[in-house]
């Protein structure tokens, strides 16, 4: 994959898009009259920046506790290794998971999908883990629940640019532009964050 050289109005539409899309029937159209661009264009600059891989995706962050889902948890399973492949997609195929992926197991830490659930309550979440184990036969699976403790502020990502190079042009060299790291300080929203609940 070829990566070319972001300009000034790249990073500003990053800039922008990092923001987040304005909530109105012509996001790309409000971005392009903010920005002094054509809808086209900014469509087009998008498209070459998903291509190129500068941008590797542009997702929808839901906020779930607005939309009146308070209780959610992290649900990881101690699946056969023959089997992630297969249920992982199955699973977070389902309405109510909003994530599902591998991950590598640990010493003392048998849990190798992991699935995040969104439930109203702490009762429905609870269902739809039951729901999990009766549609795909994983009754005799160990599994955990981890219900958050905490919440923390959702964003997409954030690039940082360099300021342009006179001498190529006004353009941003490529190692430039990069995703912001979280800061040390920042708390992470990990397993410690998490709290493991017993079935009721």
């Amino acid at each position: 994959m070829t990566h070319s050289a972001p300009d000034a109005a790249d990073a500003a539409l990053l800039d922008a898009v990092a923001a987040g899309l304005p909530l109105v029937p012509r996001p790309y159209a409000a971005l392009a009259e903010r920005l002094g661009m054509t809808e086209a264009g900014v469509r087009d600059r998008l498209e070459r920046l998903l291509t190129d891989g500068t941008v590797r995706r542009l997702g929808v962050v839901v906020r779930h506790q607005e939309l009146g889902y308070r209780s959610n948890a992290m649900v990881v399973w101690a699946l056969p290794g023959e089997r992630v492949g297969e249920l992982g997609p199955r699973i977070g195929a389902l309405p109510f998971v909003t994530l599902s992926y591998r991950r590598p197991t640990r010493p003392g830490w048998p849990y190798n999908l992991f699935t995040m659930i969104h439930g109203r309550d702490r009762a429905a979440v609870w269902a739809q883990v039951e729901r999990i184990k009766e549609l795909f036969d994983l009754r005799s699976v160990e599994y955990a629940v981890l219900f958050s403790a905490r919440r923390f502020k959702q964003r997409g990502a954030h690039y940082a640019a360099k300021a342009p190079d006179p001498e190529a042009g006004g353009a941003l060299d490529r190692p430039g532009l990069q995703p912001l790291p979280i800061p040390r300080h920042s708390p992470s929203p990990g397993l410690a964050q998490l709290q493991r609940e017993p079935q009721p």
